[in-house]
């Protein structure tokens, strides 16, 4: 059964996921020389989630002139 296309989303995850990958942990180990590709794959140690920043609008500074 296929699902509507009214229900399906256009980038498929919308949100950010909280768990990264078996293959995403291993390049952030080797990036970071924690990991040697002699060891088993399985057991992995843990590794940070890069957390996207959503980007806020900076407020406008008042001038001094302007507030007198």
């Amino acid at each position: 059964m296929s699902i509507d296309k009214s229900l399906k989303r256009g980038n498929r995850l919308g949100r950010a996921r909280n768990v990264m990958k078996r293959h995403e942990r291993i390049e952030k180990l080797l990036n970071e020389d924690r990991w040697d590709p002699t060891q088993s794959v399985l057991g992995l140690p843990k590794t940070k989630v890069p957390k996207a920043v959503v980007g806020r609008k900076k407020k406008k500074k008042k001038d001094d002139e302007e507030d007198k």
